[in-house]
C-alpha cells in the first residue's frame, strides 16, 4: 500500500472532500433509514408493507428528479452544487422528525433519497474521476471508502439516540449535524475542481434530452447498464430482507451479525484492492470480473445449511461491493469521457436507484408469494451470471464517444 501513501501526501485534501460526502451520503441511504422504519410504522400505524411501497415510490421519484438535476455538476462551482445539497438533505432530514402526515413523509423520504443516495455520491464520484486520471482508480477507492466508514458509524449512534429519546429526535439532529457542516465547506477550497467545469456552460433541456437519449440507446449502455442495476437490486433486495432469510434457515441472527465485520473488512480491502487494479489494468477489464464473486457466493449463501454459507455470501459481497464503486465510475470516464460526466453518470445513478427500489418490492412479491429462500437466492445468482456473461461484450469496446 506504498503507493497509497505517496498518493494520498499528495492529494489528501481533494480525495478527503470526495470521502467526506460519500461519508455524508449515509443520512439517505437505505440502511440508515431503516433504522426509522420499526418506529415509523408504529408512528403512522401502517404496515411493513405499505412502508415498503412508500419508500419503493420515494425512490423511485427521487431517481427521476435525478436527471434534471445530476448535470448541474459538470458547469455549476463544486462548492455551490454541495451546499445546496447539504441544505436539501439537511432540511429532509428536519422534516422527517417533523412529518405527522404520511404527505410530509413522503416529501422528506423523497429528499433523503435525491440528496443522500443520490447527489451527495454523484457529486463525490464525479468530481474525483474528472480531476484524476492518471491515479483515478486509486482517488476513487479512497473516496468510496466513506461509505463503508458511514455503514460502520453512524447505526450505532442513530440507534442509541432513537434508544434513550426518539426517532424524530434522531431525524432532526442529524439534520442539524449536517446543516453544521456548512460552516466547514465555506472555507474549504475546491477551487481545483472547478477548472474542470464544462465551458459550455448550462445546457438547454433539449440538449440534456439528446444527451440522455444517445447514452441509453448506444450498445455501451447496454453492456454497462446491467452490471450496476442488477449490484444494487441484489444487494439492497437481500439486505433488506436479511433477517427473514436468516430466520427461515434457522441460523442465529447474533452470529450473523457479527459476521458483517468481516463483511466490512472484505469491502474496506478490495475498494482499495480495487483502485490498484484499476489504475493497473483498466476499469474495463476489471468490469468483466468484479461481479463474479459475489455470484458464486450466492450458491453457498442458498444451499448450505450451515451458516458458514452467510460468511461465504457476506465475504464474496464485501469483495465485489468495494470494487464496484471505483470500477463502474473509472469504466464511464473511460467509454465516454469526463466533459458531460455528471449527465452521462446521472443516467447510470437513476437506473440504480431505481433498483433499489424494485428489489425489495420483487423480493417482498416472492415472499409474500411463498417462494422458498434458496429458489428465490438461486434466481438472483442466475441473473447475476447472465449480466456477468453481457459483461464480456466490452472488451470489444475500444472508443470513447461523446454526447
Amino acid at each position: 500500500m506504498k503507493e497509497y501513501y505517496y498518493f494520498l501526501r499528495g492529494n489528501f485534501k481533494k480525495v478527503s472532500f470526495g470521502w467526506l460526502l460519500t461519508f455524508l451520503s449515509s443520512f439517505g441511504q437505505t440502511f440508515l433509514i431503516s433504522l426509522y422504519v420499526p418506529e415509523i410504522v408504529k408512528a403512522f400505524a401502517i404496515s411493513e408493507g405499505t412502508f415498503g411501497a412508500i419508500y419503493a415510490a420515494c425512490t423511485v421519484s427521487a431517481s427521476i428528479i435525478m436527471l434534471t438535476v445530476g448535470h448541474t455538476v459538470d458547469h455549476k462551482p463544486v462548492k455551490k452544487v454541495t451546499a445546496f445539497t447539504v441544505i436539501s438533505l439537511g432540511l429532509s432530514s428536519i422534516l422527517l422528525g417533523f412529518s405527522y402526515h404520511l404527505a410530509v413523509l413522503f416529501v422528506a423520504l423523497v429528499g433523503l433519497r435525491l440528496c443522500g443516495q443520490g447527489l451527495m455520491s454523484h457529486i463525490s464520484m464525479t468530481i474525483i474521476s474528472k480531476y484524476f486520471d492518471k491515479n483515478r482508480g486509486k482517488a476513487l477507492s479512497i473516496s468510496s471508502l466513506g461509505y463503508s466508514m458511514g455503514e460502520a458509524i453512524f447505526p450505532i449512534i442513530i440507534t442509541s439516540i432513537i434508544a434513550f429519546f426518539d426517532w424524530r429526535i434522531a431525524a432532526i439532529i442529524s439534520g442539524v449535524a449536517l446543516l453544521l457542516y456548512l460552516i466547514r465547506l465555506k472555507f474549504t477550497d475546491l477551487i481545483d475542481f472547478d477548472k474542470q467545469l464544462s465551458p459550455e456552460g448550462k445546457p438547454s433541456t433539449w440538449s440534456l434530452i439528446k444527451d440522455y437519449k444517445s447514452v441509453v440507446l448506444d450498445k455501451r449502455f447496454g453492456i454497462m447498464m446491467p452490471a450496476s442495476f442488477i449490484l444494487s437490486f441484489t444487494n439492497t433486495a437481500i439486505f433488506f430482507y436479511q433477517y427473514v432469510f436468516v430466520e427461515d434457515k434457522g441460523w442465529s441472527a447474533q452470529l450473523y451479525a457479527t459476521f458483517f465485520t468481516v463483511y466490512a473488512i472484505a469491502r474496506f480491502c478490495f475498494s482499495l484492492f480495487g483502485g490498484t487494479w484499476v489504475d493497473k489494468f483498466t476499469a474495463k477489464k476489471m468490469s468483466r470480473i468484479y461481479l463474479i464473486p459475489m455470484s458464486l457466493g450466492l450458491i453457498p449463501f442458498a444451499l448450505m445449511d450451515s451458516i458458514i454459507g452467510a460468511l461465504l455470501f457476506l465475504i464474496t459481497a464485501g469483495i465485489t461491493t468495494g470494487m464496484s464503486g471505483t470500477v463502474k465510475t473509472s469504466l464511464i470516464a473511460e467509454i465516454y469521457g469526463t466533459e458531460k460526466m455528471g449527465a452521462i453518470r446521472s443516467v447510470f445513478t437513476m437506473f440504480m436507484v431505481i433498483s433499489t427500489a424494485l428489489g425489495p418490492l420483487l423480493v417482498g412479491f416472492l415472499i409474500d408469494n411463498d417462494v422458498d429462500f434458496s429458489t428465490i437466492i438461486l434466481l438472483l445468482c442466475a441473473t447475476m451470471i447472465l449480466v456477468v456473461l453481457n459483461s464480456q461484450r466490452i472488451k470489444n469496446v475500444t472508443k470513447r464517444i461523446s454526447v
